[in-house]
Order: structure tokens, then C-alpha cells, then sequence
């Protein structure tokens, strides 16, 4: 039989074994506009709010998709024609996965085609609260916490308020849209990997409209609020074979399904302007402050994800559960999260750390997770800062270790070097800068020129404890390889 594809009118037709929207689809309203429909948020947020409308509620808060770039217009076409719907796969063994068919993304709109329609749905009264994943770099602010006035985007958007590209032009647009209707009552929720993530969203919403129309900034004090929020569900890229598979084994023809992890967390700081979803009725925990929630996952998941994936690449594995099947691998990460990411941390209420950090390296070996080290490593540039150099930096204030840190860096600095011949493979924003700092440091025999790129290593190069371990690091690494030098260093 002939698989079948997914859309609404299909939905019936799939086999009974497939878990399909319980709920009347037609009749769910939008009440969230959520900018970047990756992968991430439909295996997380998306997911909550199929929970919720699963046990009959959230009938208000369906979620319109905004495709916000250029680079989204295939993901925008492949969800257009599946009304929205997506396939939801989460392995259970070896080629098994539970399937399930999500229905919460209601609507879609492609902000390239379209600014005036995105816009206006995110200005309509009916959107209360609109949701974030831009990924660290879509923030578009520097090391040292200011906003990024280089971004050639960002300036296009000051020229051209009615054409924006960047979400602080859409943000604007809609802002002061609501304004002049009388809209009050938005909250606008970062659901990104960074610290703050909340906080960091209105400073540089706020950076760009005081540019922009600095008489807005006091009705946004009013009326938009900016909650904090940490977010936790491994989520692979989906492939080619994860399509076939749905089709050959499960009958549904899915053109971008979504892979996940069975764990999913979603802490989120309670403070809402309007009404929000009740979404501590599906396991989400409403709290007074995510800081020291947010702080914990970045610095021990996020931090240890990129160790992970970098000393896989180097050892040569592919996939993140096979790098952290290696002992030598496993072993480091351990002393990384215990010596020097744990001393960062302040106490998280409920939380037992050395039960989070065993489970966090279970979950990176689960064999049935195909994620990619190539995904972990990509886009580093805003990564490290995010998740490395906080260890660091706070590690150097409290005069603490920093050697398996500067490990991490110059694994980075490997890794790039090891590229240099085929830039093109390196997935970042920065990689032209990236390349051309490595080409230099080779060049000229001194590694410390690549710390010279502050908008991603700040002023840690002004650190002793810091640069002799990474020259140290950079030594063993060519000598002996990384295998050898890790076992001669820290075992």
C-alpha cells in the first residue's frame, strides 16, 4: 500500500495504530504567534499545547507559525501543505518509534512573501503571547551584553520599518501597530538556550525601538512583559532516513516529521500580562525565578553537549551517543560538569545536581537518538559564549580551574584547523572569521590570535590561568592527538 500523506483530510485514513489530533482542529483559535518553527519547538512548545488541547483545553491558544527567514520558505511549503500537521517521533528500540500526529500549529505564515499579514497577526487582539526560537544568534547581541549596531539586517530594518527582515523589525511593526489600536496585554517568550533569555529579549527589543521610536518605550512598560523561561528536550535534525522510515514502516508520507528524546522539561518564570495556557496541567513548572533552572541546563547540558561534540568529531565518531559511549569522552565530561560548570552554579530548589548530571550523560548515550555531532558543533560562535565562557569567567573569578574549559576551546580551535582546507563544512555565521583567525594563529605559530575574536571569547585572553592551559592544550592536541594527551592530562 501506497503511503499515505499527511494533511487534514488524510487524517482518518491513517493506520489506527497512529496516534491523530483527539480534538476539532477547525474549532481551535490562534493565541500564540510563535517565530521559528524548527524542529525544537514542535517537539516542545508545540507539544505542550497538543497535551493541553488533548484533555480539552488550550481551545484558545492554538499557534500560528511564522517562517521568519528566507532560509524557512521549504519548511513553511512542506507544513503548508500538510495543513500544519507534522509527525512526532520518539524512538523507543532499536528501528521502533512511538508516533504521534500534532495538530497545535493551526496556522502558518512566510514573512518573506508577506511582512503586512505577520505583522498584523501579531498585532491582532486575539494573540496574547508570542514565542521565540531564533536560535543564540538571532538575539543579535555581543560578549559583553550590548546590541550588535553592526548587523546590516538590523540597520535595513531602521531604514525600512515597512520591509523588515530581522524579528526586532517584525516586533517593532507589531508593537506600535498594537499601540495605535489600543491592543494591550502582550507577553513575548523566549524559548532560546540562553541565560536570561527573557531579560536579554526586552534589552534588545528595547535597544532597537529606542532607535527606532524611543517614545514607544514607555507604553512598552506598560504592556509587554518578557518572561524567563528554560527549555529541555533533545531534538536531532530530521533526515532522509527518518522519512523513509515513516513511510516504509508506518505508512505516513511526513515531508519534515520531528525526531525527540522521551525526557522534555519547560520551566517558565510566572509572569504573564494577559491570560496564558494552563500549562502546569501537562508538566510544564510555573516558578517565580528560572535563573538558577536556566543556569544549571546551559552550563551542564548545553556546555556539555559541546564538549561532547567536539571530542567526538576529533576522535572521529558521528553521532553524540557513540562519543559518549568512548570512556575517555565520558570521563572528561564527568570532570568537566563536577570541577568546573557545578562550582558556577547556585542551588536549584528540587533539583539533586549529581542526579541531573547522571541523567543528562544517559540521555546523551541513548543509542536510539541519531543526533548528529555535526549539529552539536554547528554554529559554536554563539554557542561558546553562552555556554563555555560563563564557566569561565566565573571559574577565573573564584580563582578555580579552568583547564578542561581551555580543553573545549582548543578542541574548537582543532577542529577548525582540521577544516581549513574545506572551509565550506563549517556551519556557522562566523566561519569566514573563524577561518581567517585560525589561518593567522597557524601562519604566525601563535594559537592566541584566535582569542583575539572578543565577540566570542571576550577578554579572556587577558587571563593567565586561562591562555597557558590552552597553549598547553594546543601543544598536547598536536603532539599526541586527543585520545593520548586527554588520558596523559587527566587521567
Amino acid at each position: 500500500m501506497s503511503p499515505i500523506k499527511l494533511n487534514s483530510k488524510n487524517l482518518a485514513h491513517l493506520p489506527a495504530y497512529i496516534k491523530t489530533p483527539l480534538y476539532e482542529r477547525e474549532r481551535v483559535k490562534t493565541g500564540i504567534v510563535h517565530i521559528g518553527v524548527g524542529g525544537f519547538h514542535r517537539a516542545h512548545q508545540a507539544y505542550y499545547i497538543q497535551r493541553l488541547l488533548e484533555q480539552g483545553q488550550a481551545k484558545d491558544w492554538g499557534i500560528c507559525g511564522i517562517a521568519l527567514l528566507p532560509s524557512d520558505r521549504k519548511i513553511y511549503e512542506v507544513l503548508s501543505e500538510q495543513d500544519g500537521l507534522y509527525t512526532l517521533m520518539i524512538p523507543c528500540t532499536e528501528g521502533k518509534f512511538s508516533v504521534e500526529v500534532i495538530g497545535s500549529i493551526t496556522e502558518l505564515l512566510y514573512a518573506p512573501e508577506n511582512p503586512g499579514a505577520v505583522v498584523q497577526k501579531m498585532a491582532d487582539e486575539s494573540t496574547r503571547i508570542i514565542t521565540l526560537t531564533i536560535t543564540e544568534g538571532g538575539y543579535n547581541f555581543t560578549p559583553d551584553g550590548h546590541f550588535n549596531w553592526d548587523n546590516e539586517a538590523v540597520l535595513w530594518d531602521l531604514r525600512h520599518p515597512e520591509e523588515p527582515k530581522t524579528v526586532f523589525g517584525y516586533l517593532f511593526n507589531a508593537l506600535r501597530l498594537r499601540k495605535t489600536q489600543g491592543v494591550k496585554g502582550l507577553t513575548i517568550q523566549s524559548c532560546d538556550n540562553i541565560e536570561h533569555n527573557g531579560d536579554i529579549t526586552r534589552q534588545m527589543l528595547y535597544a532597537f525601538i529606542k532607535k527606532a521610536d524611543p517614545e514607544m518605550i514607555e507604553w512598552l512598560e506598560e504592556n509587554v512583559v518578557f518572561p524567563n523561561s528554560m527549555v529541555d528536550r533533545i531534538t536531532p535534525v530530521t533526515n532522509d532516513n527518518l522519512k523513509t522510515k515513516l513511510k516504509n514502516h508506518y505508512g505516513i508520507s511526513d515531508g519534515w516529521p520531528v525526531i525527540c528524546e522521551s525526557f522534555y522539561q519547560w520551566i517558565i518564570e510566572d509572569s504573564f500580562i494577559a491570560d496564558r495556557p494552563e500549562w502546569e496541567q501537562v508538566g510544564v513548572q510555573m516558578v517565580p525565578d528560572v535563573s538558577p533552572y536556566e543556569k544549571m541546563k546551559i552550563r551542564l547540558l548545553n556546555g556539555g553537549h559541546t564538549l561532547v561534540g567536539l571530542a567526538g568529531y576529533l576522535l572521529g565518531y558521528r553521532y553524540i551517543y557513540e562519543s559518549v559511549s568512548d570512556p575517555i569522552i565520558t570521563t572528561l565530561l564527568k570532570r568537566y560538569m563536577d570541577e568546573e560548570a557545578t562550582s558556577t552554579l547556585e542551588e536549584v530548589p528540587g533539583i539533586n545536581l549529581n542526579e541531573y548530571k547522571n541523567t543528562l550523560i544517559e540521555r546523551f548515550k541513548n543509542p536510539y537518538i541519531k543526533d548528529e555531532v555535526a549539529r552539536i558543533i554547528s554554529g559554536s560562535s554563539a554557542k561558546f559564549p553562552k555556554f563555555i565562557l560563563p564557566v569561565v569567567t566565573d571559574q577565573l573569578k573564584g580563582h578555580r580551574s579552568v583547564h578542561i574549559a581551555a580543553l573545549i576551546v582548543a578542541s574548537w580551535y582543532q577542529y577548525l584547523k582540521l577544516n581549513l582546507t574545506a572551509p565550506y563544512s563549517i556551519q556557522d555565521e562566523m566561519a569566514s572569521l573563524l577561518m581567517e583567525s585560525i589561518s593567522q594563529a597557524e601562519q604566525k605559530h601563535d594559537p592566541l590570535l584566535f582569542l583575539n575574536r572578543t565577540e566570542v571569547f571576550g577578554d579572556v585572553k587577558e587571563h593567565p590561568p586561562f591562555t597557558e592551559s590552552f597553549l598547553s592544550h594546543i601543544s598536547g592536541l598536536n603532539d599526541m592527538g586527543f585520545k593520548e594527551w586527554v588520558r596523559k592530562r587527566f587521567e
